[in-house]
């Protein structure tokens, strides 16, 4: 799995229905996970990046470091289902999108990895798995990290 973390002060993501757009998610203090799922992720992966997730020390303490979690100063989590995390742009012009799972697959791991997060007790938003949606943030710092649950990454 690969995620793209952004602290923020506010976030929301809207579906677009009928061409009127519908908000589904939104939070104040906290982090907006964009998701991405490969071929050989697992229910495993996501508990591992759901942990590193709500206990990553991003917020800034009195003295202004970062220093605090999710946890720690009561934030809460707007998850976007985003295939295209595994888009390789390498070669040619248009990105191919072969590492991202299968629809099936990646669905059920996002609405577990969705599951794994309301499972801690932080307060979780999200979008709409395979819907044309827009994810509006104030990125707080701005602090943005990319998380992947392979060994290499860690």
């Amino acid at each position: 799995m690969r995620a793209v973390l952004q602290r923020v002060s506010s976030a929301s993501v809207s579906v677009h229905i009928n061409s009127d757009p519908i908000v589904t998610g939104q939070i104040g203090r906290g982090s907006v996970v964009l998701l991405g799922v490969t071929h050989a992720d697992t229910r495993a992966d996501a508990d591992f990046l759901v942990d590193k997730i709500v206990h990553l020390r991003i917020f800034p303490d009195e003295a202004g470091k970062m220093n605090l979690s999710l946890f720690d100063v009561g934030g809460a989590l707007l998850v976007v289902s985003q295939f295209t995390l595994y888009g390789d742009s390498r070669k040619g012009r248009r990105p191919s999108f072969d590492a991202a799972a299968p629809a099936a697959t990646a669905r059920e791991l996002y609405e577990y990895f969705l599951e794994a997060a309301r499972g801690t007790g932080v307060p979780v938003e999200a979008g709409v798995f395979q819907a044309r949606m827009d994810v509006q943030l104030v990125n707080d710092g701005p602090v943005t990290l990319i998380l992947e649950t392979n060994e290499s990454a860690r």
